[in-house]
C-alpha cells in the first residue's frame, strides 16, 4: 500500500506544481491591471463626493438598518483598493505586460494615499457635521489637487490596455464617449 500511495502523492504534487507555474492568461492580466481600475472611477470628482454624501446602509445592532459613517465608507473603499492593488503587484511582469502593470501600479500608488489622508479627513469632517461650505471646500481641494494627475494616469492605463487587448485578441467594448 505504501508503494502505491507514495507515487500517487508525488504525481499529485507534480501536477499542482505544473499548474501553479503555468502561464497566466492575457485575460487575467487585463482584468486585474486594467478592468479592476474601474473601482477608482469618481476619484477626485463628484462620484466619490456623492458616495460620501449618501452613504450606504448597513445592518445595525438591533438587526435594523443604519446609515454607514462616511469614514466607514472610505475605509471600505481603501480595503477594496488595497486588495485590488495587491492582485496587480502579484502578477509577474513580462515584456508584454510591463506597460499595463507599471501604469496600473502607478495609478494605485497615486490614489491610495489620497484616500487614506484626504478622503478620510473629508469623511471625518462630514461625520462630525462640519459646515457644508467647509465640506465643499475640502472636496474642491481634492479635486483641484489630484484630478489632473489621476486623469493622466488613467488615460495612459486605458491606452495601454487597449493596445494590450488588441495584441492578445481580448474582446472589449470600450465606452469612448
Amino acid at each position: 500500500m505504501k508503494k502505491i500511495i507514495h507515487p500517487v502523492i508525488l504525481f499529485f504534487c507534480s501536477c499542482l506544481l505544473f499548474i501553479a507555474c503555468g502561464k497566466v492568461p492575457p485575460e487575467k492580466y487585463f482584468n486585474v491591471a486594467v478592468l479592476n481600475s474601474n473601482m477608482l472611477s469618481g476619484f477626485a470628482n463628484e462620484g466619490m463626493y456623492r458616495q460620501l454624501e449618501s452613504p450606504s446602509l448597513k445592518l445595525g445592532e438591533d438587526h435594523g438598518t443604519v446609515q454607514m459613517k462616511r469614514s466607514e465608507v472610505v475605509r471600505d473603499k481603501i480595503n477594496a483598493i488595497e486588495e485590488s492593488f495587491d492582485k496587480v503587484k502579484d502578477l509577474k511582469e513580462t515584456e508584454e505586460t510591463k506597460e499595463i502593470l507599471r501604469t496600473s501600479i502607478a495609478l494605485y500608488e497615486y490614489v491610495l494615499p489620497v484616500f487614506k489622508k484626504d478622503y478620510m479627513q473629508l469623511a471625518e469632517s462630514m461625520d462630525k457635521g462640519v459646515p457644508e461650505d467647509q465640506i465643499k471646500s475640502e472636496s474642491k481641494a481634492i479635486h483641484d489637487k489630484y484630478l489632473a494627475g489621476y486623469d493622466e494616469l488613467y488615460k495612459k492605463l486605458i491606452t495601454a490596455g487597449k493596445s494590450y487587448a488588441e495584441k492578445n485578441n481580448i474582446k472589449v467594448h470600450w465606452n469612448d464617449n
